[in-house]
């Protein structure tokens, strides 16, 4: 397989269009490190330079791994890891996007990652009680110090983004040149704001969640629904008493026929969707085994044609989000009573 690269926005940075996703590599998924390991080296082997990661998954241990599979790699690969969520249980200082977290956070980052440099270093999420510029501030003194290479964000809305680039631009501050958000055919919310937003702003698009938490590997199919086989992801969006989730699971039918038509397996159909909209780059695959990886491979060969397309939008209009607990937007700011009465 050879894989037909991506410029990562306006960087100049050439990346595969599919990025190593290692949230199930540890505690969170797969627990065999040697495992991990291998998964990791046959998505290297495949043509996967780009490897994203956070700090956050498996209290660390996802880091750990990665760095240890990259030994002797590491210059090969595009490295992406993330910072924000809460590192430290209840101290509340052990998180967010403040420059005394985030200085501290990225010397622990490097030391799991066993590098002296981060070539993506994203927030991921936004701060609602956090200057935008203290966060971009202290990444732009890390940029400086030739520690991190570029920064990105993680689920910032529309608005967010402007803002961000605004500050930086006034500032004279480093610029996010990366968003990394939700989508897939059953998640395309973004599609009508962030996604053009972000491209106007000649950000590259890493998008997370290709097959909507496993809605789209065929896991879950009427009258044989699985569960997660993740504890970190979030029960609402498996509760299949849910009106909405039902409706995936209509949706899910039709488009496992459309695949079916179109020479495809559902997950090929699913990861081909997403990258080949013009404002993403690449799509970031979450493989727990050797099995799952092998199955995602393909997808980055897939070509939709318009007709196919068109089915897709008939299943689920351009720009809708079927359940909104799949969204990773408003989180904060509907949470506290006080933000929204």
């Amino acid at each position: 397989m050879v894989m037909q690269n991506r410029v990562l926005g306006r960087t100049g940075v050439s990346v595969s269009p599919l990025c190593l996703g290692t949230m199930m590599f540890g505690p969170w998924g797969n627990k065999d490190e040697a495992d991990s390991i291998r998964v990791i080296h046959r998505a290297l082997d495949a043509g996967i330079n780009f490897v994203d990661t956070a700090d956050v998954y498996s209290a660390g241990e996802s880091e750990r791994i990665v760095g240890k599979a990259l030994a002797g790699r590491r210059d090969d690969v595009v490295l992406a890891t993330k910072f924000f969520m809460p590192m430290g249980g209840d101290d509340q200082n052990k998180r967010g996007g403040s420059r005394r977290w985030i200085i501290r956070e990225v010397e622990d980052s490097l030391r799991r990652l066993g590098t002296d440099y981060i070539d993506l270093y994203q927030v991921h999420r936004p701060s609602q009680d956090t200057d935008g510029a203290e966060t971009l501030g202290a990444l732009t003194d890390l940029v400086r110090q030739g520690k991190i290479r570029y920064i990105g964000s993680s689920s910032y809305a529309a608005s967010q983004i402007v803002e961000a680039q605004w500050t930086s631009r006034d500032r004279h501050l480093e610029r996010l040149v990366t968003e990394q958000p939700p989508y897939s055919i059953l998640v395309r919310g973004i599609e009508a704001d962030v996604l053009p937003t972000a491209r106007r702003h000649g950000m590259g698009i890493l998008s997370y969640s290709p097959l909507s938490g496993g809605w789209l590997s065929g896991r879950w199919r009427s009258g044989a629904a699985g569960t997660p086989a993740s504890a970190a992801r979030p029960s609402a969006r498996f509760d299949m008493a849910s009106l909405a989730n039902q409706r995936k699971l209509d949706v899910v039918e039709g488009l496992a026929q459309l695949a079916d038509q179109a020479g495809l397996t559902l997950i090929e159909l699913a990861i081909a969707f997403v990258i080949n909209h013009p404002a993403v780059t690449a799509a970031i695959i979450g493989p727990r085994t050797m099995e799952q990886l092998e199955s995602q491979l393909p997808g980055a060969e897939g070509t939709l044609t318009a007709d196919v397309l068109d089915q897709i939008d008939k299943l689920v209009p351009p720009g809708v989000t079927i359940n909104p607990d799949d969204n990773s937007y408003g989180e904060a700011e509907l949470t506290s009573a006080a933000l929204r009465r």
